[in-house]
């Protein structure tokens, strides 16, 4: 098996790599952990076990998926590229009408039929059960992030909810307030499949949806529930192909539903769809404040734990953040299979300051005049990339993990009249500057460089690059000329347009993240 099994496996992992520092100093779940771990993750840091949190007997880990070696060590890999290679590897090699499409090929490869989830009849999740009277979410300590936050959120559950139709579960994951000792709120936007799910009851009349959420489990748990993956796919298949071993659920003790056998907490109850409140306000990974709105209430009926349950959750805002790191491992293990949809594409940056959904940089083979623009199209027409707001298309030759060296390009091959094309239709909920809620203006950016036939009527003008012999004999003198050492390292990676904190193991990278699916950690 991959990774590991339970949130305590992935402590004790953590810990001996020296990647986990444990708190035993009392803390407050009202910002003070905010503070504390935003600090941390600034500085690219470990992940944290607060084990007295004032007000719950239960520790609390933040920050575990928060650096790219962490995120490997989770999934059980010693990068992302072998994992991006293991999925290709499986899937023909004739590019797929879409890149949902070609996720949908996964289930039918030999490899991947093996790991369905299995059945468990007992749990450890269900070692301890709460119902009535004691059914009180007091017991965990679930944190108020910011200031004006409308309250504590649980912000890395599992949610899951099933098709009416087919009984396909779906796997995803949406912020939850807490309204009172039984009740949350559940943030699921109107373009995620639980809200689908929720408005297909409807349409059938029913407005109490069975629905179930777990916290912590299998270290590859946490990251299916924000993976992009298609409707009615279901990601517990993802997930035990990520580990190679089949994920064991169990039936619920409330519903039909099958829950994660190794979580640390699971509530059950359903979504009272006669029963929506104004929700938030919530410090989302905008760095701003999401303001009010209408949301459905969660009420839970039962709750079931380990009997040493672990609280897992995480915060969200101005980046880096841990959700940023979540995202990255999509990006680059999803990338090979967008580019089976669109295959010109060389490689992809959502930049950190996009926060998802702002920026993408993406360098293409340039084909044909205007190939910049099909490029431009065919990203908005791919689920949530859809929602982006800026996509700006480079030369196959530009690094676009390098955001200088993209902007570079923008500010040197960018005529703004005629490169800049200019789109209207659905943005992110979250965007602030539309003038509608979930609809607005997009903008892409042709930074390649132009050809005659794209009506280029001038000369193109060569980049300066040194010659090889040169930079080779510079490189073989370096000691002769008295420079120190380090110097030499540092001109070499800013020469190849590489960023020097993008040492997979510190986490530092600047490789931004492709946020599909379900995927909503404070959202």
């Amino acid at each position: 098996m991959r990774g590991y099994n339970s949130t305590w496996d992935l402590i004790d992992a953590l810990e001996r790599a020296g990647e986990l520092v444990r708190i035993t100093a009392e803390v407050d779940p009202e910002l003070e952990i905010t503070e504390i771990a935003t600090r941390v993750m600034r500085a690219y840091g470990p992940a944290l076990l607060f084990e007295n949190v004032r007000g719950s007997k239960v520790p609390l880990l933040i920050n575990a998926y928060g650096s790219n070696r962490r995120m490997c060590m989770a999934l059980g890999a010693a990068s992302f590229d072998e994992i991006s290679e293991r999925i290709t590897s499986l899937i023909d090699i004739k590019p797929p009408a879409s890149f949902k499409d070609a996720l949908k090929m996964l289930p039918h490869v030999a490899q991947v039929r093996k790991f369905p989830p299995r059945t468990a009849r007992t749990a450890a999740c269900q070692e301890v059960v709460y119902r009535g009277p004691d059914v009180d979410l007091a017991m965990f300590p679930i944190i108020k992030c910011w200031p004006e936050d409308g309250g504590r959120f649980i912000t890395l559950p599992q949610v899951i909810t099933r098709n009416p139709d087919t009984g396909a579960q779906n796997l995803g994951m949406y912020r939850m307030q807490v309204i009172d000792r039984n009740t949350t709120f559940l943030h699921s936007q109107t373009h995620h499949d639980t809200a689908r799910h929720l408005r297909m009851y409807r349409e059938r009349g029913v407005t109490r949806v069975p629905c179930a959420v777990a916290i912590g489990g299998a270290s590859v748990a946490t990251y299916a529930a924000t993976a992009p993956m298609p409707p009615e796919l279901d990601e517990w298949i993802l997930a035990g192909f990520l580990r190679e071993e089949p994920v064991e659920l169990v039936k619920a003790i409330e519903s039909d539903l099958r829950v994660p056998a190794e979580a640390d907490i699971v509530l059950e109850g359903y979504i009272d769809l006669d029963d929506y409140r104004l929700e938030g306000p919530f410090g989302d990974h905008t760095g701003f404040y999401t303001l009010k709105d209408d949301y459905p209430t969660f009420h839970i009926t039962a709750i079931t734990t380990r009997r040493r349950p672990v609280y897992c959750t995480t915060i969200v805002g101005q980046p880096p953040k841990e959700d940023y790191f979540l995202g990255k491992a999509t990006e680059r293990i999803f990338l090979n299979i967008l580019k089976k949809t669109v295959p010109e594409i060389v490689d992809m940056n959502l930049p950190i300051f996009g926060v998802f959904h702002n920026f993408c940089f993406v360098s293409i083979r340039k084909e044909y005049p205007f190939h910049a623009r099909k490029v431009m199209y065919a990203l908005w027409g791919l689920g949530q990339m859809s929602l982006t707001k800026y996509i700006v298309v480079v030369d196959s030759d530009v690094d676009v993990q390098n955001t200088d060296t993209v902007l570079f390009h923008v500010g040197a091959n960018v005529d703004p009249e005629r490169d800049m094309q200019f789109v209207y239709g659905p943005i992110d909920v979250l965007d602030h500057a539309s003038t509608m809620s979930g609809h607005g203006s997009k903008v892409g950016i042709d930074a390649t460089r132009k050809w005659k036939s794209e009506g280029f009527a001038r000369e193109w003008p060569k980049e300066l690059e040194m010659t090889p012999g040169m930079i080779d004999k510079v490189s073989s003198r370096w000691a002769e000329y008295g420079l120190p050492p380090e110097l030499k390292g540092q001109a070499d990676a800013a020469r190849r347009g590489v960023l020097l904190e993008r040492d997979a193991n510190s986490g530092g990278g600047r490789i931004g993240s492709i946020a599909s699916g379900d995927a909503q950690i404070g959202s």
